[in-house]
């Protein structure tokens, strides 16, 4: 069985093996996902220059739905408000990086989310 601290390291070893065929741009930047037992975060970053434009989590009070922020119907919001801060900015097309974890669950649903509210992965 694999114990959680395990499992963290495999992710963390995934994630860097992603992030070395990835990076972000001003044109289009990385969309990472970060989701912990509670809640889940995204950010979208420029790579080349260091800067995150837009952020959005379960974690705030901005989420339009007061969702538990550990469930699919969290990252749903999150999705749809990531994607609209992101057309804010001007920003239409981004890098999906789902940050070492399964294309599954939360970050699918954040993913699915996002290109309905109108981002292109």
């Amino acid at each position: 069985m694999i114990n959680p601290r395990e499992r963290n390291v495999i992710r963390k070893r995934v994630h860097t093996r992603i992030r070395e065929k990835m990076s972000g741009t001003a044109e289009r930047p990385r969309l990472n996902v970060y989701r912990s037992l509670n809640h889940i975060y995204t950010q979208l970053i420029d790579d080349l220059n260091g800067v995150t434009l837009v952020s959005a989590s379960s974690f705030g009070k901005k989420t339009e739905d007061k969702h538990y922020g550990g469930n699919v119907a969290a990252a749903k919001s999150v999705g749809k408000l990531i994607a609209e801060r992101a057309q804010e900015k001007g920003i239409k097309r981004v890098v999906f990086d789902r940050g070492g974890y399964l294309y599954h669950g939360r970050v699918k649903a954040l993913a699915d989310a996002a290109r309905e509210a109108g981002l292109e992965f």
